[in-house]
């Protein structure tokens, strides 16, 4: 049953071409957009010595956590509520936890096609290396989806309708972005905002990939954080979640 609902999701999903262009499509355009610069192939003391084409690769899987856990997810779900589709379910023996369970399958997928996406396109278009050490780059990943996508689901469980979970996933989305260093690369932020930075979600799982990525020995305190806000926002969204 659930194989099936997440058949159905991934219909659904690729059926709304803007989806996927977002998640996947966005992220390898800005690497190509910045990785044919002059220059781009070159160390960056402004990027913290990344090539801008390493960096733009570790920046696009950050963006596509970010538009899956912060707009894709909750406005999906909340709309599901709005609609009655979740009532409905609870009714039958396919209980809508199982829509739950579905759609977060779905985006992990997602998330990791496009980790897989960035790392091969970067390494062949530009020669840039895959990530030095790739056990902690895949534990930034997996905490980076934990902490995005249940502050997603804290939203899902409150927004009583699509565009409340739109509206409020948006009002996370762009601050999130600016103080993760979409914006303005980390490295040229003024220092107390580099710091405010860093403790949220998407600055500690950014932060923790780039320098998974060139080698450095990631913070333990970077994946505390990340681990932080998955636990309580899934807790959280657990106590929050109703089905009408």
């Amino acid at each position: 049953m659930l194989a099936k609902l997440t058949s159905m999701e991934l219909k659904l999903f690729t059926r709304e071409i803007i989806l996927p262009a977002l998640v996947l499509v966005l992220p390898l355009a800005l690497l190509l957009g910045f990785g044919y610069m002059p220059g781009a192939n070159k160390a960056q003391h402004s990027l913290g010595g990344q090539t801008t084409a390493e960096y733009m690769a570790a920046l696009g899987v950050g963006i596509a956590l970010t538009i899956l856990g912060l707009s894709i997810l909750p406005a999906t779900l909340a709309s599901y509520r709005e609609k009655g589709v979740l009532r409905r379910m609870a009714t039958t023996p396919v209980r809508p936890g199982y829509l739950l369970a579905a759609q977060l399958l779905l985006y992990v997928a997602v998330a990791i096609a496009t980790v897989v996406l960035m790392i091969v396109a970067a390494r062949v278009l530009f020669g840039t290396h895959v990530p030095e050490r790739f056990p902690a780059f895949l534990a930034a990943v997996v905490l980076g989806m934990g902490a995005l996508f249940g502050i997603g689901l804290v939203v899902a469980a409150v927004a009583p309708s699509a565009k409340a979970g739109n509206a409020i996933g948006m009002v996370l989305f762009f601050p999130s972005l600016f103080l993760g260093g979409v914006y303005i690369p980390r490295e040229q932020m003024p220092s107390a905002l580099r710091a405010v930075g860093d403790y949220t979600p998407l600055g500690a799982t950014l932060k923790t990939m780039r320098d998974a990525w060139m080698g450095a020995e990631p913070r333990l305190a970077q994946f505390a954080i990340m681990a932080a806000y998955a636990v309580a926002a899934g807790l959280a969204a657990a106590k929050l979640f109703r089905w009408e």
